[in-house]
């Protein structure tokens, strides 16, 4: 039998999947969350979790190198890899937002200076509002770039809001509701249909 192999990033995301894939009877004995191993298989030996860069997934998914992903709508829209969005897990749920200091005003009729770890949704996002940007992509925290004078405004994802109060920063838009999503390689939900198929519909009759 086709062992399945899906792809998690290690954080509270994975420890969130993983409960999700016990409670439809797959289960991990080996796994640990302080182990370095990249890749466990389950007791029936039948699947095998891959852990990469969250912002890989996509990537594994689209060439085939595991079957199935599971990774932030954030990710799926920076990347717009050539997979199957198959279903919202409801967990990790944020936004991506704008955000600037307190006390800016969005203005549209000139240049915006956009700092952002997404700068492929934030380009798009101010293009559909015919607003002229310039990106700066940003690896660190983004949140340093208005503080610093570096942007006008920041794209980034919120959870509690917390760390833009802390550094004096508030949301102005909100672009997309965040959450983890269930995507499948799209040669794999042909050739591994019936196990592919199994862990869906478990995983949907759950969320």
């Amino acid at each position: 039998m086709d062992v399945v192999k899906i792809a998690l990033a290690k954080g509270r995301l994975a420890d969130d999947a993983i409960v999700l894939l016990q409670k439809i009877g797959i289960n991990f004995s080996d796994y640990s969350k302080k182990s370095r191993k990249l890749i466990f298989i389950d007791d029936s030996k039948k699947i095998k979790l891959v852990f990469v860069k969250s912002s890989d997934i996509p990537v594994y998914v689209e060439k085939g190198a595991v079957d199935i992903g599971i990774v932030g709508k954030d990710v799926l829209l920076e990347k717009q890899a050539d997979v199957y969005e198959i279903l919202n897990l409801n967990i990790g749920k944020c936004k991506i937002c704008v955000a600037g200091h307190k006390d800016y005003t969005m203005n549209y009729s000139k240049k915006l200076i956009v700092a952002s770890k997404y700068p492929n949704v934030a380009k798009n996002y101010f293009n559909k509002k015919g607003v002229f940007t310039e990106v700066i992509k940003i690896n660190g925290s983004v949140e340093l770039a208005p503080i610093l004078g570096l942007s006008d405004v920041i794209v980034d994802i919120v959870q509690t809001g917390k760390t833009l109060e802390e550094n004096g920063l508030v949301v102005k838009e909100e672009i997309h509701d965040i959450s983890a999503r269930l995507v499948v390689n799209k040669v794999s939900l042909k050739t591994k249909n019936g196990n592919i198929g199994r862990i869906i519909d478990g995983l949907e009759s759950i969320v």
